[in-house]
């Protein structure tokens, strides 16, 4: 725990040196923080602050800069965010119309990209899950079956079966009857919500049939294809924290062109309310290390569907892109449940 004086130091420093972006000494500390404190009160605070883990000395200078565990106390109990003007908020919602849901979710990454100065990031929405229409099983030999599976789309995927033990037809017809009357109309998520239930009063034979089933139509027809839209990884060359590690720049945008491990970082938004943010190593991704990644889910009708986020350097505005990333979540959720109704 820190008390008030070494709080407001910290911040002090971490401010000064997300805006000047040089280590920050402790003339420019007394200068600044308003504290009535010598330059050795300071420099002893400070010494406190670096063995803590808050703050850490580059070798050419003898000014501190914030360290990852710094910046997270900054932003969890320190920070004060400035609220969007109700101006910016209108250009944010203008710029979120579009009869289109794809070119909403474009026009939102692109807006996080140009209101911030970083790269915007927008998961697209999850599919929802589909009905089964019916369900049928063919024998194709002594331990093989092939499932076949009709949503209410007329989508058809089949996928066989490998079972420990023999079924004759009949068995089989019984089955697929047994499935289509208890599960046809109903999407997944309801299945799951009846099926330990339904199957527990079923013969042990039958369990492991219906069970190997119901897990391989869960797999054909949940797979999700979702990807995300970035905009602006551009903007990242420009700035002097990520560009002069040309190493890790380039580990960044291989990052950026698989997407999917982008994805799974997102997905954690989903379980969380309102903004998350990740601070360097806390995104558990590597090429992430130098960077922070601010999301926030976005809904359709209550219902959250996806995220979106920025990602830039640890040294960045928080107090500025928090209610950007926060705002944007919430007019793309307005308009995508606007669209939804019409």
């Amino acid at each position: 725990m820190l008390d008030e004086r070494s709080r407001s130091l910290l911040k002090t420093l971490i401010e000064h040196y997300i805006a000047e972006g040089t280590p920050v000494g402790s003339r420019a500390l007394s200068r600044y923080s308003g504290l009535e404190l010598s330059p050795a009160t300071i420099r002893n605070v400070m010494a406190d602050l670096e063995d803590a883990g808050f703050v850490t000395s580059p070798h050419t200078s003898a000014g501190r800069v914030p360290t990852p565990r710094g910046y997270r106390l900054f932003v969890d109990s320190l920070l004060t965010v400035r609220p969007l003007e109700q101006r910016q908020i209108q250009e944010i919602g203008e710029s979120l119309r579009s009869p289109q849901p794809q070119q909403l979710i474009a026009n939102a990454s692109q807006l996080l990209s140009q209101l911030t100065h970083f790269a915007g990031i927008v998961a697209t929405p999850r599919r929802n899950s589909p009905r089964i229409r019916q369900i049928e099983f063919l024998k194709l030999s002594e331990k093989r079956i092939l499932l076949i599976l009709i949503t209410a789309d007329g989508d058809v995927q089949n996928r066989i079966l490998l079972t420990e033990q023999s079924y004759s037809a009949a068995e089989l017809i019984e089955a697929a009857n047994y499935l289509n009357q208890n599960f046809a109309g109903l999407d997944f998520e309801q299945i799951r919500l009846r099926i330990r239930e339904e199957l527990q009063q079923l013969h042990q034979d039958m369990q492991t049939l219906l069970q190997a089933a119901l897990t391989a139509s869960d797999e054909a027809l949940t797979q999700d294809p979702r990807t995300c839209v970035i905009s602006g990884e551009h903007n990242l060359l420009g700035v002097e924290d990520l560009s002069s590690n040309m190493k890790r720049l380039r580990e960044l945008f291989d990052l950026f062109e698989q997407r999917s491990t982008l994805i799974g970082l997102l997905e954690q938004s989903h379980q969380a309310e309102g903004i998350q943010i990740f601070i360097g190593g806390e995104s558990g991704l590597a090429p992430l290390d130098e960077c922070s990644v601010i999301t926030a889910p976005y809904e359709v009708n209550g219902q959250v569907v996806g995220s979106l986020g920025v990602i830039g350097p640890t040294r960045m505005a928080y107090e500025r892109v928090i209610p950007i990333v926060d705002i944007t979540a919430k007019l793309l959720s307005s308009a995508l449940s606007t669209q939804a109704e019409s």
